[in-house]
């Protein structure tokens, strides 16, 4: 998680909401991703979605079997869709988002007993370090908008 953690951090450069995601397999860093949302101006561009991709170059196979992602927030509807098809053994996240958490939050979609798949879901780690990395910069973001009004 302090990878993901770092990660989420590059975001900031880019006034891009600082998550960050990393695909493990066998104890080894396969993927790896941040937030480019608002440098690419592609809203389909979340950390978990690049660091999966990255993962599929690097394992060599379109189902990271025996991975584990971890990211500083709770994966969104996309992400949870794209853990399950990507067939990710399991998830962990730190932070919860109660408004577009679809990871147990308002929805579960990675243990979804309908679908093919179910990941074995961890939250909470680093939950504090991830939260306030995130409070930070909304904070900020808050604070430069009511400056320009």
């Amino acid at each position: 998680m302090a990878m993901a953690i770092k990660l989420a951090k590059l975001s900031l450069a880019f006034d891009d909401v600082p998550i960050g995601a990393v695909v493990v397999h066998n104890d080894k860093v396969i993927g790896r991703g941040y937030n480019k949302i608002e440098k690419l101006n592609n809203s389909l561009v979340h950390a978990e979605i690049i660091a999966i991709n990255d993962a599929i170059s690097n394992y060599g196979y379109k189902h990271l079997l025996d991975c584990s992602l971890y990211v500083t927030l709770e994966p969104c509807s996309m992400c949870a869709g794209a853990i399950v098809l990507a067939r990710i053994s399991n998830l962990i996240y730190g932070a919860k988002d109660p408004k577009t958490g679809a990871c147990g939050s308002l929805f579960n979609i990675p243990q979804d007993e309908r679908l093919n798949h179910r990941v074995n879901v961890i939250s909470g780690i680093k939950e504090d370090e991830c939260s306030q990395l995130l409070k930070d910069f909304f904070k900020k973001l808050r604070k430069s908008e009511n400056g320009k009004k």
